[in-house]
């Protein structure tokens, strides 16, 4: 990780700043959790693709926990890491493929997706439609948000990401 100098703790916060913004403005919102923004993983998946995985991890991790504070579900520690400093960390992945930026936001959605259903089958099975498997239950759940949110993300990044390597 490149070290954290006074330019970089600002281009985080930067970063976190405009990601929260853009969180806290749902363009669709699942009852039991779960939002489609317009862009909020745009900045994490920009600062991991930039700076570096190691770099997006810290970022997504931090993120998960400001996400956390603004609204706070807690059933059980481990699904708390799970749903918000892992989840989001996970996003940082898309830096280990830097060079392929597309392959590098869909290894850290993965992510991001593999540990909401984790957290889903684990804590949150009873919430499925009685007789439904509740890993096909978490799947459906967390994939009709997440993967809309990463691809809407995805996208704008995309279109974005020419610009800001020209600087």
């Amino acid at each position: 990780m490149s070290r954290l100098n006074a330019r970089l703790i600002a281009e985080i916060g930067l970063t976190l700043a405009l990601g929260i913004v853009l969180h806290m403005i749902p363009i669709y919102q699942l009852p039991q959790g779960g939002r489609i923004t317009p862009g909020s993983l745009v900045p994490l998946f920009i600062i991991s693709l930039r700076r570096g995985y190691k770099v997006g991890i810290l970022t997504g991790a931090v993120f998960g926990l400001l996400v956390y504070l603004i609204e706070p579900f807690f059933v059980h520690p481990i699904q708390f890491i799970l749903d918000y400093p892992l989840a989001f960390s996970l996003l940082g992945l898309s830096g280990f493929v830097s060079n392929i930026p597309i392959i590098g936001m869909i290894l850290g959605t993965a992510g991001r997706l593999l540990s909401h259903i984790i957290s889903g089958v684990v804590y949150f099975s009873s919430y499925a439609p009685q007789g439904m498997n509740p890993w096909v239950y978490s799947i459906t759940y967390n994939a009709s948000v997440i993967l809309p949110d990463a691809l809407l993300a995805l996208i704008i990044t995309i279109l974005i990401l020419p610009r800001l390597q020209k600087r």
